[in-house]
């Protein structure tokens, strides 16, 4: 059975936030996550204008829901 605790590594440390479900001398395996830093590109407001259009009856009721309402 695997459990997953978090932890956090310092100056060569590693402490856990949580309890680990053990009370013996147990073997572990640490990860580590890869963090990939991706920039974040700043949207240009309007960008899609002109791509995008609603029809007039956009808010009208659907023929296919007639027998619902």
């Amino acid at each position: 059975m695997e459990t997953i605790i978090k932890g956090i590594y310092e100056n060569g440390k590693v402490t856990l936030i949580g309890t680990p479900p053990v009370h013996s001398r147990t073997e572990v395996t640490v990860t580590f996550p890869e963090k990939v830093a991706s920039p974040l590109k700043k949207r240009q407001a309007g960008a899609l204008r002109g791509r995008i259009h609603m029809s007039d009856d956009f808010n009208e009721p659907l023929d296919d829901l007639k027998e619902y309402m």
